[in-house]
C-alpha cells in the first residue's frame, strides 16, 4: 500500500472528514481492520488566512503550502492530496519543486461528471475556486462547461463557508440558501453541481437538492485510495 501525503488544516473540519473517509474507504475495499497509510501535515490556518485574505500575498500563501508538501514528502509519502479545493491553484507552481505527484481534485471530479454523462455543471466553493481557472480548465479538457453563480450568489456561498462551515456550523437557513443558489444555476442550464469546497458536502447531503451533486471530498478520497492501492 502506498502512503498518502495529506495536506490539511484548511480547515480542520474538512481535514477530519478526509481522514475519516480515507480510512472508511480503505477498510471497505480491503476488509477487516485495514486502514490507510497517511502522512498528515496540518497547516496553521490563521497564518494562511493572514497571507491570503489580510495581505493578499499569494506568494506567501503558496510558500506555506509548499512547506507542507515538502513535509509529507520527507515523511515518505508517495503522492499528495490537499484537503482543500482552492489551494489546488498552487499546484502548477509547487509540483516542479517536488519528487512526488499531486492527485488533483478537479481531475477526479471531471472523471465522475464524464461518467455521469453531464455536459454543463455549476461550481460552488470559495471565491478563489469559483472565480479561478483550475476547475474550468480541466473540465473543458473533458468537454464539460462550467457555470458559476452570479455575483450576489457567489458572495453568499463564499461568506457562509468562511463564517460558518469552516467553523463546523451547519444550519437549515444556510442549507436553504444554497438550494436557492443551485436552483438559479439550474435555471441557467446546469445539469449538476460541483460541491467544490470540502465542507459543502457536510451541509448538503444526497437528496437535499434536485440536481445531481458531485462531492469533491468523496471523489478525491476514492481516487486517493485507488492510487494508494496501485502496484
Amino acid at each position: 500500500m502506498r502512503k498518502i501525503g495529506m495536506i490539511g488544516g484548511l480547515s480542520w473540519v474538512s481535514t477530519a472528514e478526509y481522514y475519516k473517509r480515507l480510512n472508511e474507504i480503505m477498510a471497505g475495499r480491503l476488509g477487516g481492520v485495514h486502514s490507510a497509510r497517511i502522512a498528515l501535515e496540518s497547516v496553521e490556518r490563521q497564518a494562511y488566512v493572514d497571507a491570503v485574505i489580510e495581505r493578499g500575498d499569494e506568494a506567501a500563501a503558496c510558500e506555506i503550502i509548499l512547506d507542507a508538501a515538502r513535509g509529507v514528502e520527507r515523511a515518505g509519502a508517495d503522492f499528495i492530496v490537499i484537503s482543500c479545493n482552492d489551494v489546488h491553484r498552487f499546484g502548477p507552481e509547487i509540483a516542479p519543486k517536488l519528487s512526488i505527484p499531486f492527485l488533483h481534485i478537479a481531475d477526479a471530479t471531471a472523471r465522475a461528471i464524464t461518467d455521469g454523462g453531464l455536459k454543463t455543471v455549476g461550481l460552488l466553493g470559495v471565491m478563489k475556486t469559483m472565480e479561478g481557472t483550475f476547475y474550468p480548465d480541466i473540465l473543458t479538457e473533458h468537454g464539460i462547461e462550467t457555470l458559476v453563480p452570479d455575483q450576489p450568489d457567489r458572495d453568499y456561498v463564499h461568506d457562509r463557508i468562511y463564517e460558518e462551515l469552516v467553523k463546523d456550523r451547519f444550519t437549515d437557513d444556510t442549507r436553504d440558501g444554497y438550494r436557492k443558489v443551485i436552483d438559479n444555476l439550474a435555471a441557467r442550464g446546469a445539469e449538476g453541481v460541483i460541491l467544490g469546497c470540502t465542507e459543502i458536502p457536510l451541509l448538503l447531503g444526497p437528496g437535499d437538492v434536485d440536481l445531481p451533486t458531485f462531492s469533491t471530498t468523496e471523489l478525491h478520497c476514492q481516487a486517493a485510495v485507488d492510487m494508494a492501492l496501485v502496484g
